[in-house]
């Protein structure tokens, strides 16, 4: 399997496919109660069969190009996923996900990830934009959108119904010229982006 390289701490982002269910499972299950805060996966993900349909999704996106998820792993440990749950190049544009379980969290690692992915979307499949879709309250995944250089686009009040309750949803984004002119880069975050 191919490992491309997030830094000098030996982090590495690797593909994600069903024949990993188990150790998929096992990383779901130790950060469970983390990632469900925000995300909906432990509510999908519940067992062997419901981790390997979850990896299938996603390899069917990837051979259709409409998707693509790929896992954080630091020591070879699986801690963390990054994704673009959308990907249409007709249009140009993509929204990339993430989450990590506990043990992962304040190391940079999704940053890192996503600014991967982000080259990968706009320089090899030509994307021109890419949103970042965040719950209001998740300060953490607001916090990867302005070190990326997005841009708040808006709020979309209590457009999201998750576990009984509604939130509201932020809409991040960057555009392929801001990102090839740097906006994206660490240190270089314009001083106007909210």
């Amino acid at each position: 399997m191919y490992a491309i390289s997030l830094g000098e701490d030996g982090a590495e982002l690797c593909p994600l496919e069903p024949w990993q269910a188990e150790e998929f499972l096992n990383h779901v299950d130790r950060g469970r109660e983390f990632i469900g805060r925000y995300n909906g996966l432990p509510d999908v993900v519940t067992d062997l069969e419901s981790s390997r349909a979850f990896l299938q999704t996603y390899a069917d996106r990837t051979a259709a190009d409409t998707g693509r998820l790929y896992g954080i792993r630091t020591d070879g440990r699986l801690v963390g996923a990054v994704l673009f749950r959308r990907l249409d190049t007709a249009q140009g544009i993509a929204e990339a996900g993430c989450w990590l379980e506990p043990s992962a969290v304040g190391r940079g690692l999704v940053t890192r990830a996503v600014r991967a992915i982000i080259d990968w979307a706009v320089e090899e499949r030509g994307i021109h934009r890419v949103e970042w879709w965040v719950a209001a309250a998740n300060e953490p995944s607001i916090a990867v959108a302005r070190r990326l250089g997005m841009t708040r686009d808006g709020v979309l009040r209590e457009s999201y119904l998750y576990r009984g309750e509604r939130h509201d949803e932020e809409i991040w984004s960057v555009l392929a010229p801001e990102w090839r002119a740097g906006a994206a880069r660490p240190g270089q975050v314009p001083p106007d982006r909210p």
